[in-house]
């Protein structure tokens, strides 16, 4: 669907009216049909699975169908939403179109509900987003703003994904898979960086940093663009935006930067302290709860943000410092009988992997193990021998088969190519392939004081979970 076509439906706010979701147990869409139902509208959606997601929704009043039919399609609905996992021959995506109903992707929506706020802030970049959405939401929060959350993980401090508020501040993480961040028009646009991933889509990495730069043309007039200044493709980025009327404002360790973190220093949880510096002048020192030195970098992106449109500066110190990362996002999970220490990551790219290894290594008291589920075989073939380097600082790997998410698999690789990439490298690497593998071989070798990552973005989490309940 063309984002700059006029035929596109436009949600009127003021006048409440039934909005149905395909895929609705999704974190965005999920948070999405929050903000509709707080706002009166009639609300139903359907997932393929029940969810501790779909019930909540439901005791909130919203329809939820389990299954995708096409009877779950009333002629009293106004507009339907739906996700990019949802294909064409989807039985409510053919009856919505059948019907002649108003067809909204996500990020349209989205778009349309962030127009609504005069203060909208959207995070973009290949890493990072979650956890710097956290620190923009802490902030916001701190200095009492009653912002509206958007954010793709579970942040302690709104209890779930998503906060209404009734003000005109908003934050939201910008994605770039499938260029669904082209819909949003942010008054402050942050990009963190800029990496290869969703190759299965972008193909190259000159496609995602022109996809970037694209993103950062959509920021408002009289808005702000805040890039990360010490990136390769910075000049790219401002050069899309120089006949714009935007502040472009640069962050991290350079000293170029406009904001800049000196003297990075971590404590033995891996929590950064720095020094920070504005116009190259010091400002004082910053305080995280969030671990490893590219979280420094990014508190600055923060800081820019809520700096900008005037948050007092006392208020962005303390909120960074109160937030802690978003569920899965270097998150102690406790310790085994054995006293083996549990800690679950999201990362599932090398660079986010080696970030959090880089903690890791800071912060382990004996050895370090990591029990790894590669994300799509798109992202595993593409990356192999990167993944291999990424995760060879650790002590020992354990391999899980590759989580495939939207993809099949084609027989072309698997998660025993990582293990074989890392024992050329010298490293004890052991492909286990199930969870009850990885565990027993754990529970068997681990000793008093070892730390262990269960790490990726599909469902890797429970073998920690397990380990614990033991």
């Amino acid at each position: 669907m063309d984002s700059n076509n006029s035929n596109i439906y436009k949600v009127d706010f003021d006048k409440p009216c039934h909005a149905h979701f395909i895929g609705i147990g999704g974190v965005s869409m999920s948070g999405l049909a929050e903000i509709l139902n707080n706002e009166g509208f009639t609300v139903s959606g359907s997932d393929m699975k029940e969810s501790d997601t779909t019930k909540n929704l439901e005791k909130s009043g919203i329809k939820i169908f389990i299954g995708q039919v096409a009877s779950n399609i009333s002629d009293d609905i106004d507009f339907v939403v739906y996700t990019a996992a949802i294909h064409p021959d989807n039985e409510e995506f053919q009856k919505v179109q059948e019907m002649n109903i108003p067809l909204l992707t996500r990020a349209q929506f989205l778009g349309q509900v962030m127009d609504n706020y005069k203060y909208s802030i959207a995070v973009a970049g290949t890493h990072g987003k979650t956890t710097t959405t956290s620190m923009m939401a802490h902030i916001m929060l701190q200095a009492k703003t009653d912002p509206t959350i958007s954010i793709g993980g579970h942040l302690e401090a709104i209890d779930g994904n998503i906060r209404v508020g009734s003000s005109d501040y908003f934050v939201t993480e910008a994605c770039e898979y499938t260029n669904s961040y082209h819909e949003f028009k942010a008054y402050a646009s942050i990009i963190l960086n800029i990496d290869n991933d969703h190759l299965d889509f972008f193909k190259n990495i000159d496609n995602i940093a022109k996809s970037f730069a694209t993103f950062a043309t959509k920021t408002q007039e009289g808005g702000a663009l805040i890039v990360n200044g010490d990136m390769k493709y910075l000049d790219m980025i401002k050069d899309a935006v120089k006949d714009k009327n935007i502040s472009f404002i640069t962050f991290g360790k350079g000293d170029n930067n406009k904001y800049q973190a000196k003297n990075i220093t971590l404590n033995e949880l891996g929590q950064p302290t720095y020094t920070l510096y504005i116009d190259g002048e010091e400002k004082g020192q910053i305080t995280l709860s969030v671990t490893g030195e590219h979280n420094a970098v990014n508190s600055l992106s923060a800081i820019a943000a809520s700096m900008y449109i005037g948050i007092p500066f006392e208020d962005i110190v303390e909120g960074l410092r109160l937030c802690h990362s978003a569920d899965r996002r270097f998150q102690y999970k406790g310790t085994t009988d054995k006293g083996a220490i549990i800690i679950d990551d999201y990362a599932h790219h090398p660079t986010e992997i080696s970030a959090s290894v880089a903690v890791a290594k800071a912060v382990v008291k004996n050895e370090l193990w990591i029990a790894f589920q590669p994300h799509t075989y798109s992202r595993t073939k593409a990356h192999l021998k990167d993944f291999a380097k990424a995760l060879s600082p650790a002590d020992h790997v354990l391999l899980a088969d590759i989580y495939a998410a939207r993809e099949k698999d084609d027989g072309t690789v698997s998660s025993k190519d990582i293990a074989d990439e890392m024992k050329k490298l010298g490293c004890d690497a052991i492909y286990l392939g199930d969870f009850e593998s990885i565990e027993k071989y754990f529970e068997k070798n681990s000793n008093n004081n070892d730390l262990l990552i269960t790490m990726g973005a599909g469902n890797i989490d429970s073998v920690g979970v397990n380990l614990l309940s033991k």
